[in-house]
């Protein structure tokens, strides 16, 4: 079974999806300018800046969060414990250069995140009790069903789609990775420390998701700054070490990593496949995940909402996953053979002796749970989607989902500590490959409308072109589409 799921990952994250995500973000960054350079302090204006002025603006006052909530929650779907587990097993097994991949999908995925977020906003849907929901689900039901005239034809995209984004339901690294972890640091079974984060998890999710938006917005800001600090200082103790490490993430991306110390070596096309898919699982840009957030959110236009998918990239990876493979890199740490999160845990200990062994343990109980939080929001927003037009049904199917959310990852939990015949991380890499290569190709099919949003964008609020005054910046706006919904709803009374 092992080596017919390690042959499987080889195939999902081979050429087809790399040069897939390449390309498309390589489009999409050239088409539109460079925009996440050119327009790098625009867009932490309208994001970071907007953090400390919470009054909502003209055309936000629909939505069901406001825009900080909705970038908490994302963030807390992303920026989680595969920033230390994910990257901290991405160095062990591709090296150095794997780092460079991780950065180059990253740069790529500012732009294919943004544009993935602006078409969920774009083409989200408004329930029965008035809150729009939105994903990649519905802007290919949408853009592709209906704008594009392919009937049904976009149903097969969005059940392979969908189960993708659900195997990750019965499939999820969060329970194991820290439960290793806190059962470490405590020196209880690892069973009874999975025990523990699913009981956190079930008293933070049963709030609904405006209240988990609320607890999210308040634990994510926290748990990030503790864990940078702590990062930096770890950096600035062996300064000394930074400029070789960085010749080594730059030189090894092209050339692999010969084995030294207890790191096995890698060759060019495990570092580049290895950094690739630690990237994405790590910030989700073209996974297709956080957008189901995002199309929940208050906002004026749907690049603005796309501007926040953009900064979440770049804080998950540039400045989060960094601290992570720079940490364990300048350490030393990354040739000691130690794995996972553990590796994470030894750097912080043997920097900070129990104090650090303390932190990185909280940080990782937090990660966790804000992790696993905000992909309950992704998954409430695929099934709301396939129950759109039976309420009652849905009312139960959330409530069901509620109650059975966290029992498959514990049971995936016991089976790997007592039978572990599988790696955790190849199984991750399988479900969030699969959905990854669904969506990219979508956005890729939309990406005239994308165009037209950020034309119209750049025009209305950045003053760069000039703004067509008929322009629908919402796919619900347009009169026939009005006329569809009313129509909808009145066989519905």
């Amino acid at each position: 079974m092992s080596q017919f799921l390690n042959a499987l990952n080889n195939f999902i994250w081979g050429p087809p999806l790399i040069v897939l995500m390449i390309a498309t973000g390589a489009y999409f960054t050239l088409r539109s300018g460079f925009f996440q350079v050119r327009h790098l302090g625009y867009i932490f204006s309208r994001t970071l800046g907007r953090l400390f002025h919470q009054d909502a603006e003209p055309g936000e006052e629909k939505g069901l969060l406001t825009p900080y909530e909705a970038i908490a929650t994302a963030v807390g779907g992303s920026v989680g414990f595969g920033n230390i587990a994910g990257v901290a097993t991405a160095v062990t097994a591709g090296g150095p250069g794997a780092v460079f991949w991780m950065w180059l999908t990253a740069f790529l995925g500012m732009l294919i995140k943004q544009v993935e977020v602006s078409l969920a906003v774009y083409y989200r849907r408004t329930d029965e009790n008035g809150v729009p929901y939105g994903g990649p689900t519905y802007y290919m039901e949408r853009g592709l069903g209906e704008e594009r005239h392919w009937g049904k034809l976009w149903m097969p995209l969005a059940f392979v789609f969908g189960i993708g984004i659900f195997s990750t339901f019965f499939i999820s690294a969060s329970t194991f990775t820290t439960s290793e972890v806190v059962a470490q640091s405590l020196g209880i079974p690892q069973a009874i420390a999975a025990l523990i984060i699913v009981a956190i998890l079930y008293l933070m999710i049963w709030g609904g998701v405006k209240k988990l938006g609320q607890i999210l917005t308040k634990l994510v800001p926290v748990m990030s700054l503790s864990y940078l600090i702590l990062g930096l200082i770890i950096i600035a103790m062996h300064y000394e070490n930074i400029l070789p490490t960085l010749g080594a993430i730059f030189s090894q991306a092209f050339s692999g990593t010969a084995a030294v110390g207890g790191f096995a070596g890698a060759t060019v096309s495990q570092v580049i496949s290895t950094g690739m898919a630690r990237s994405v699982y790590s910030n989700e840009a073209g996974w297709g995940s956080s957008p189901m957030v995002h199309a929940s959110s208050k906002t004026r236009h749907p690049v603005e909402q796309g501007l926040w998918g953009s900064f979440e990239v770049f804080v998950d990876t540039f400045i989060v996953c960094s601290i992570t493979a720079l940490t364990v890199l300048v350490s030393g740490e990354w040739t000691s053979g130690a794995t996972n999160a553990t590796l994470a845990l030894n750097v912080f200990t043997n920097s900070f002796g129990l104090f650090g062994t303390v932190v990185l343990t909280l940080i990782m109980i937090v990660f966790s749970v804000t992790t696993s939080g905000g992909w309950y929001v992704y998954y409430e927003a695929v099934l709301r989607h396939l129950a759109k037009n039976h309420p009652q049904i849905k009312k139960y199917l959330l409530i069901l989902f509620k109650y059975f959310y966290a029992v498959p990852p514990f049971v995936l939990t016991l089976y790997l500590i007592y039978v572990g015949d599988l790696s955790i991380w190849t199984l991750v890499d399988i479900t969030s490959g699969i959905p990854t290569f669904i969506n990219v190709a979508v956005i890729l099919i939309l990406s005239g409308q994308y165009f037209k949003l950020l034309k119209d964008y750049k025009a209305r609020y950045m003053h760069i072109g000039t703004l067509d005054p008929n322009a629908v910046i919402f796919y619900e706006d347009k009169p026939e589409v009005k006329a569809a919904l009313a129509a909808e709803q009145g066989k519905r009374t």
